[in-house]
């Protein structure tokens, strides 16, 4: 296994470190570090990232407009995202575009690498300060839409609801007794249903509207 890791972040000392960080682990190599997203299709299409760590308030084009036009282009790259801050409507609207996952800048280096890891294999990697503030934020906000709009079986919302949890592919599968691939079968099938393109969206339309 070699995940291939492209970083995104304005910090020249930071960006390094992270850099060195991942080359120097087994498994992982950084393919790419770039202080700004402005030239970010030639940055992803340069360096071919399984995973991207991306800054969430960079000069030019931010991290958050930046994972949407990511997603648009290149639906398969995992994002997570770096960030100090704790303003819940940047997270929000990182997650309606499309990222992965939410660390903090400060999170240890050791911690880092294992969510690399996790947003790779499917997990939705989140510091357990940002996860609840996700949470509360999603619980305040008032119900849009409705599980009958989708036309989702009983299994559809099981599988929703640990993907909800953040459940990796794999313990869904050991969860439901089924295989992974039914399991993904079940994810695209949620995923056209819901008209998203990735499971943070989902994640986040089934909380909005009170799916699951």
């Amino acid at each position: 296994m070699n995940i291939k890791v492209a970083i995104f972040e304005d910090n020249k000392h930071l960006r390094e470190s992270l850099s060195l960080i991942i080359n120097g682990t087994p498994g992982l190599s950084c393919t790419g570090d770039f202080p700004d997203c402005n030239d970010w299709e030639f940055a992803i299409r340069k360096s071919n990232p399984d995973v991207v760590l991306m800054d969430i308030e960079m000069p030019g084009i931010s991290g958050i407009e930046a994972v949407k036009l990511v997603k648009e282009k290149f639906p398969d790259v995992k994002i997570l995202m770096e960030t100090i801050f704790d303003d819940n409507d940047k997270i929000f609207n990182s997650i309606c575009n499309g990222a992965e996952g939410y660390i903090l800048k400060n999170t240890p280096p050791v911690l880092i690498l294992s969510s690399i890891k996790e947003i790779y294999e499917g997990g939705a990697p989140m510091t357990p300060s940002i996860a609840s503030k996700v949470l509360k934020m999603f619980k305040n906000k008032p119900a849009e839409i409705t599980s009958e709009e989708f036309n989702l079986t009983e299994r559809e919302k099981e599988i929703l609801k640990w993907l909800v949890e953040g459940m990796s592919y794999k313990l869904i599968a050991d969860t439901c007794f089924i295989s992974i691939d039914t399991v993904s079968g079940h994810i695209k099938n949620i995923y056209k249903k819901l008209q998203v393109h990735s499971k943070s969206e989902a994640v986040a339309k089934a909380i909005k509207g009170k799916i699951v």
